[in-house]
Formats: C-alpha cells, structure tokens, sequence
C-alpha cells in the first residue's frame, strides 16, 4: 500500500538487506535524553547527519553502505533516507500493518506490507482516526503493534456491515458501490417522466390539441387507482400526516421486531394529531411507542415496494390489472408515448456502471411510491433512490442527495419546473429542461453520444 507522500515504502529499503543480520530493518526506541521528540525511526548510517548518533543508541541497527544509500537514491529520487529530521513524527498506520514473515530464519527475510482493505480507497476518515499515538507515546514494538491493530481494523470493518445498521438516514450514507459512481441524475416525476397533473387539470390536452374529456377522464381514472394502492396496502391513511423525505427516516426507532404475525389494524396507531392520545395503548404521538409503530409501518411499505416493484399487478385484483393495463395503453396514446420516450433515457443510464438515477417529486412520498409502481417504474428506481420533497423542498433534498454521494462526482438535473430549476442553480449542477417530446428525444441523443 502507499505511504505518506514523498516516502517510499519500507519494504523497498531491503534490496541489499545485511549479510551479518537476519532482521533487515530494526527500529529503534533506545534514544538518548538530548532528544526530546518521540521514538523515530532510526536508520544508522555512515553518515553523521542521521537522527539518531550511533555510538548513543543501545539497540541493534542495521548498518546501511553508502553504495546501497547511492543505489536506493538513485532507483528513487524522491526518498532521502539522510534527512530524516524532515518527518518530525513517526507514522504507526494501523491500515498500513507490517507484519514480520511466518519463518523467522529465512536467510533475507523482508518485511510484508499488509494490503489495505480495496474498499476504503477513497475515504480518509479510516487514516486519520485511532491510527496516530499522541505525542507523548512511543511504541516498543512497532511491527507487532501495527500488525494487531490491522487485524482489529479488519474485523470492525467486517462487523460495520451497512446492511445490518439501521438509523435515520441510513441510506444517505456513502455505500462502496455509491463510491464507484462517476454521475448523477436528479429526475422530477410529474410533466417529466410521466404526464399526469397536466391531464388532471386539461393543460396537456389544451397544449397539444387533444380531446380534454377523455384526458381529463384518464387522469383521473389513474389518480383514484394510485390512492387505492397507497390505502389499500401502503397505510397511507395512518402517514398521510407523518409524511417522511426518504422511506430510511425512521428507520432508528425500528426495534427489528418480526412483522410476519403483526396485526396493524388492531395496535391502536392513528397517525392523525386528533386522535393520537384516543386510547393509552396508542401512545403519544412522536412517544418511543408511537415511533417504533410508524417505524413498522414504513419498514412494511419497503417490503411491499421491493416485492411488487416489477409485477405491480400482483397487488391488483384481476380487473384492476386489466383496467390499470388499458389505462396506461391510453395515456401513452394520449400523450404520443410520452413515458415509453422518457424511459429509453432512464435505461440507458441505468445500464451504465458508474451512473445512477434519483427521483426527487414533490408529491408525498407514499403517494410517489404508488405511482411509480402503477406506472411500471419500479425496476428503474429503488425505493432508496426516491425522495420526496413536500417537506423540505427540492433544495434541500439535493442537499442530502450530494452529502450522501459526496462532490466528486458531477450531478444532473433533469425536469420541467422553476423548483428543480432553482435548487440546481443554487449547487451549480447542470439544469436539463423538459418542456415536450423533443427535450426527451434530445436528452436520449446526448446520452448516447456520450455528451452527458
């Protein structure tokens, strides 16, 4: 693994290890009291400006020629192993542990650097917590020390599995395949993706010449089923009022209790104000008990989301598939394949590796769910990647969306409204605007010519 900049690491000191010595690089702890700074690694030398004099030091060092020193310089420039007074302090890294070979006689033996875990490449929190001593502290056995630290190091990583935490915000946090991303795209739903509100008020149908009872008529036909959907199995009657920005908020207050015989009709939550203190077995609202129920509710919601995400019509009864079903024929007849042309955007940048699309509406983020399963968009959104921003606006939500994948990476804003249009101004992320089928067939374009 790298050291600190301008060192080169210790493994490659040993090219011309001592003949009389079996342990190529000893560090040493026995200094002298005219040396008031911590134990250094000590490299005697035959030369006088080393840090440690050799005739003051105890321990057993290893004698390197000035041809070997005339060698290493020359392979590598950039490493002076005479000036050593320029690294004030020594650097125990526990990511980076030494560890001594497993056969201690070996004629030549070397020391193993110990890789560091692939997955924290991009983070530097791991490098500067718990792996520096203070600056009164000295280790004894630098190799043994740093070796026992990096094993502890691996073992935590494998228990801070992110999967198995839960907390607030749980997804805003960077995963390891978060990290790979290159880009991002900030979707709006509404008037973007699909038509919808636009049918409801005949704006749509006034715009482009179509006949407004039969657009109105579909709109509203596919509002009543996304209510349906959003009562009937995703409890928006108990969190219309407990509206939540992302489907993890509450995640914190869920005590992992199993829900497979849990009855949510009957543990008495209500989530309106009114009724929050009706019975003592309710709890009060916002109570530990009152959030560990809504915590369940929204745990339940997930499951639903990610079990019918791609065949919604399990969900239906066998007429509402089919009237859902001809119901979408319709629109996208209405709307000359309005969402058929958005999704060919959508896929594309779903096939890509090192690029993600987040949708950010202004609906709740209950009624959202529904109508992005009604609407066949389950496969292209998990409900991870959803946010919603009745709450807390668009610019705040783009605002956990750049804490969660950080501000390398570039982020595009595509959508119709002043909102999105504003909020993307305000974080200097590039602004698409969709205004009709031509601003969807030019974004496709773009895409696949590599320009976004």
């Amino acid at each position: 693994g790298a050291l600190w900049p301008g060192m080169k690491p210790e493994s490659g000191l040993i090219q011309t290890p001592s003949t009389s010595q079996h342990s190529v690089l000893t560090c040493t702890t026995g200094l002298t009291t005219s040396q008031p700074s911590p134990a250094h690694y000590s490299y005697s030398s035959e030369a006088s400006t080393t840090n440690a004099s050799p005739a003051s030091t105890s321990s057993t060092v290893v004698n390197i020629s000035m041809s070997a020193v005339a060698s290493i310089s020359q392979d590598y420039p950039t490493y002076t192993i005479l000036g050593q007074s320029q690294y004030q302090t020594c650097y125990p890294s526990s990511g980076f542990g030494v560890l001594t070979p497993a056969d201690s006689n070996t004629e030549n033996s070397a020391l193993v650097t110990a890789p560091y875990p692939a997955e924290k490449a991009n983070t530097t929190v791991p490098m500067r917590t718990g792996q520096r001593h203070s600056s009164g502290e000295s280790s004894t056995s630098p190799s043994l020390s740093r070796a026992t630290a990096s094993k502890e190091l691996d073992e935590q990583a494998k228990k801070n599995i992110p999967g198995k935490n839960r907390g607030k915000r749980k997804a805003d946090t960077l995963s390891s395949q978060d990290s790979e991303l290159e880009r991002v795209f900030l979707w709006d739903l509404d008037e973007t993706i699909i038509i919808f509100h636009s049918l409801l008020t005949g704006s749509y149908a006034q715009k482009y010449g179509k006949d407004p009872t039969l657009v109105i008529g579909s709109g509203l036909s596919m509002e009543e089923m996304i209510f349906e959907v959003a009562d009937t199995h995703l409890f928006f009657n108990d969190l219309e009022e407990c509206d939540q920005v992302h489907i993890e908020d509450v995640a914190s207050d869920d005590n992992g209790q199993d829900l497979s015989n849990y009855n949510f009709s009957t543990d008495g939550f209500s989530g309106s104000g009114s009724n929050a203190n009706h019975s003592s077995s309710v709890g009060v609202q916002g109570g530990v008990d009152w959030m560990r129920k809504l915590a369940f509710r929204y745990r339940r919601v997930r499951e639903i989301y990610d079990k019918y995400k791609t065949n919604v019509g399990g969900l239906l009864s066998p007429q509402k598939r089919e009237a859902l079903q001809r119901l979408r024929t319709d629109i996208e007849v209405l709307t000359d394949s309005w969402l058929e042309t958005a999704l060919k955007s959508l896929l594309l940048i779903q096939s890509r590796k090192n690029c993600v699309n987040i949708l950010i509406t202004t609906t709740q983020l209950v009624p959202a769910l529904a109508k992005v399963l009604l609407y066949g968009l389950g496969e292209v959104f998990p409900i991870e990647n959803i946010y919603s921003a009745t709450k807390i606006g668009k610019e705040s939500c783009f605002e956990r969306i750049v804490s969660r994948f950080g501000k390398k990476v570039t982020y595009v804003v595509i959508g119709d409204g002043r909102d999105e249009e504003v909020a993307a101004k305000q974080h200097n992320m590039p602004f698409w605007r969709i205004t009709n089928h031509a601003d969807l067939v030019s974004l496709h374009q773009a895409l696949e010519l590599d320009f976004l």
